[in-house]
């Protein structure tokens, strides 16, 4: 048995890697400028019509709402370089002065069609067309190559739908949670026993750089964000957007208010020195309350990440039951500062100012405040694209009702997703 295991490892990861988005792509991007250079060879007067399949593999980006928008911009971005080098060739031929006017002129009108980050492409398009001599037929051709080239692009997103990013923007939340739960855990083990500044002064540092590891996870998860629009894979997009979206702003507000609570130890570390951050039951009691938040962090970022119903409920579930074990120990803990506080005053402001930071982040991780919070982002966005997208909403909405009615005939319940 460990022996046929064994054999199926090489195939199940070489499955798995066929499936793997970044594999996906790089197959759709090739199979995209093959098809697309195919075509041209029999529509194109040119010989080797290497527009065509370069304008496919540029257009198929990574999402379809990315093809679709970038398609239109680089069409645009080609045949307006095209015009221009037409023009010049009218008028002045090409010479070295006449390149550098060529090259302002087409990066102006790029601006002005307002092609984004293919403003270099009309220039680009403008200096392929006036370096050859039969400038009409070669203008022609670069026009019908890139026109092949989009199509095919946005072809091969409706036949060959492009992959979802949300698994890999799920990963990239957990893990920023992972690494948040362990940078609690050792501000918690130092709290409980005598921390020098210099200890305390690094896990402040490592919090601080817990802000560039929310960039890199908001990069995945704009990515993921494009991946659901316009998908037809996928039915629940817009409630997939807001969910991880949301759940993204809750762990970088739990990023901040620890690197706040991490200054807030190292202020206590200089005021203490060389005595310990607190007497040994409370330092005990911190470093509990801050191992229960970490493990209620990690539960949050599951259940954010989580698709399936039963996984789903069963993450809210033990996300509950953390938080509420917190919250008792964060009020036994407040019961020992003040204690403490009728017995030595001293400060009092640092011990109050880690109680509210505890609690800033139990609040943020609160299920009822995350459902509330979730709701009105809801109808916030669903609110903004009925205003953007009037006759597109009335449309949906026809649709809507007309699929219940037909539910209803013929006696066929909605699935949840």
């Amino acid at each position: 048995m460990q022996e046929a295991r064994e054999r199926a490892g090489p195939l199940v990861r070489l499955v798995q890697r066929h499936r793997d988005p970044v594999v996906v792509q790089a197959l759709r991007a090739a199979a995209a400028a093959t098809i697309a250079y195919v075509i041209a060879l029999r529509l194109s007067p040119e010989a080797l019509p290497l527009t065509a399949p370069l304008t496919a593999l540029l257009v198929v980006q990574v999402t379809l709402y990315a093809t679709l928008t970038n398609g239109i911009r680089r069409v645009n971005a080609v045949v307006a370089g095209v015009l221009v080098a037409i023009a010049f060739s009218l008028l002045v031929g090409l010479t070295w002065w006449s390149l550098a006017l060529l090259i302002v002129a087409s990066l102006g009108v790029g601006h002005l069609v307002r092609v984004d980050e293919y403003v270099p492409e009309v220039a680009i398009s403008a200096m392929l067309v006036l370096g050859v001599t039969t400038v009409g037929d070669t203008a022609w051709a670069r026009v019908v190559e890139t026109l092949i080239g989009a199509v095919v692009g946005l072809g091969c997103n409706v036949l060959l739908p492009p992959p979802v990013w949300v698994e890999e923007a799920g990963e990239s939340i957990e893990g920023l949670a992972r690494r948040l739960r362990q940078l609690m855990l050792r501000i918690g083990e130092e709290a409980a026993g005598r921390t020098p500044v210099e200890e305390a002064a690094a896990r402040l540092h490592e919090a601080r750089r817990l802000d560039h590891d929310i960039v890199e996870v908001d990069a995945a998860l704009r990515q993921a964000e494009d991946s659901l629009r316009l998908n037809p894979r996928v039915r629940e997009g817009l409630l997939h957007r807001v969910v991880l979206r949301t759940g993204l702003d809750t762990l970088e507000i739990c990023t901040v208010v620890l690197r706040v609570l991490a200054r807030t130890l190292t202020d206590l570390a200089k005021e203490r020195e060389p005595e310990p951050l607190f007497p040994p039951e409370t330092g005990a009691t911190v470093e509990r309350l801050l191992s229960e938040i970490a493990d209620a962090v990690v539960s949050f970022a599951v259940l954010v990440t989580t698709s399936v119903s039963l996984n789903a409920d069963a993450a809210e579930a033990r996300l509950s039951a953390e938080l509420r074990q917190a919250v008792a120990t964060r009020d036994k803990l407040a019961q020992l500062l003040l204690e403490r506080l009728q017995h030595d005053a001293r400060q009092w402001q640092l011990h109050g100012a880690v109680l509210t930071e505890v609690n800033r982040i139990l609040d943020e991780l609160d299920t009822e405040h995350r459902s509330r919070r979730l709701l009105e982002d809801l109808d916030r966005v669903s609110r903004e694209q009925r205003e953007r997208m009037p006759r597109l909403t009335r449309l949906r909405e026809r649709l809507g009702v007309q699929e219940e009615l037909w539910r209803n005939r013929t006696g066929i319940t909605r699935r949840s997703p």
